[in-house]
């Protein structure tokens, strides 16, 4: 187990840089065997701490993208239909059709494992993301509680399969609707802010580490102005990383003196017409040089 401050510093070493509310967490979720649930605006990296906490413990991320409309079996298993009628045809072939061929193609040769199965399959312990579970359906919410209560699937032509190992499990939600007590009562709770500017600097360091420092907090300190602006979708971690990408890729020395470096790079911060057609060259100078406008 790992302490908050150790998991800190072992996610910096994997290029996420964690407040210490999120490390103690993490530790705590560890010492417990809880899974983690983390809330939080789009885009303030919910989905980078589960990548990372792979990297960390060296295992496997198995993920679980949730939308409207998943079910069940589809986050667990399928048949291969496809091997499952060959195979078939092949033992109708050799005069073997009826109930052999039945126990035969309805058999762990012809099971393709989707992502819960696949996690409580593995012989290490891998990190189970299930991404934006607020998308899914609160059926299938009540399903995965079953899951995570005992890391055991169903499937009938088989029966009851445990899982080898726990996974650590990560669920995200954009609070796109609101999650059942029942699951929040069984996870740990971490809200996720975007970054003071601090950290964000600290981030853009570790993943683009050739953007000059000064430039590094012109840059951060520029989105966090845009994220003050009312934007309909607001710059994400992911985009500051892209736009730092683009600032050093274009040898870009400072925003204020070069406010056409801005417009050439703003596709990597905007992401809608209407947010594009609230930015006026104008107010984009203003907030590279830092005022109000």
């Amino acid at each position: 187990m790992l302490s908050a401050q150790r998991y800190r510093d072992a996610l910096a070493g994997a290029g996420y840089i964690a407040d210490s509310g999120l490390a103690a967490t993490l530790s705590l979720a560890d010492r417990l065997g809880r899974p983690l649930l983390l809330e939080g605006e789009a885009g303030v990296g919910k989905t980078e701490v589960a990548k990372a906490l792979a990297q960390v413990h060296r295992c496997r991320l198995i993920r679980l993208q949730c939308y409207e409309g998943l079910d069940a079996q589809s986050a667990v298993y399928e048949w291969d239909y496809q091997r499952q009628l060959l195979a078939i045809r092949l033992l109708e072939a050799e005069g073997r059709a009826g109930e052999e061929a039945e126990q035969a193609i309805f058999s762990e040769r012809y099971l393709l494992r989707r992502p819960l199965l696949e996690a409580i399959s593995q012989p290490e312990p891998p990190v189970l993301l299930v991404d934006e579970i607020d998308r899914a359906d609160e059926e299938f919410e009540a399903y995965l509680l079953e899951v995570l209560a005992e890391f055991q699937v169903t499937v009938p032509e088989l029966g009851t399969l445990s899982a080898n190992t726990r996974p650590r499990v990560v669920l995200t939600s954009n609070a796109t609707r609101e999650l059942s007590d029942a699951l929040r009562r069984r996870c740990l709770y971490h809200y996720l802010d975007f970054p003071d500017a601090a950290r964000e600097i600290a981030i853009v360091h570790a993943r683009v580490p050739d953007l000059p420092e000064a430039l590094a907090r012109q840059a951060v300190a520029f989105v966090h102005r845009l994220r003050r602006e009312g934007l309909r979708k607001s710059p994400g971690v992911a985009e500051t990383l892209d736009w730092a990408a683009a600032l050093a890729g274009l040898g870009v020395e400072q925003l204020d003196r070069e406010p056409e470096a801005v417009l050439e790079t703003l596709a990597c911060l905007i992401k809608t017409r209407q947010d594009r057609d609230a930015l006026t060259p104008e107010r984009l100078q203003a907030l590279a040089a830092g005022g109000a406008g």
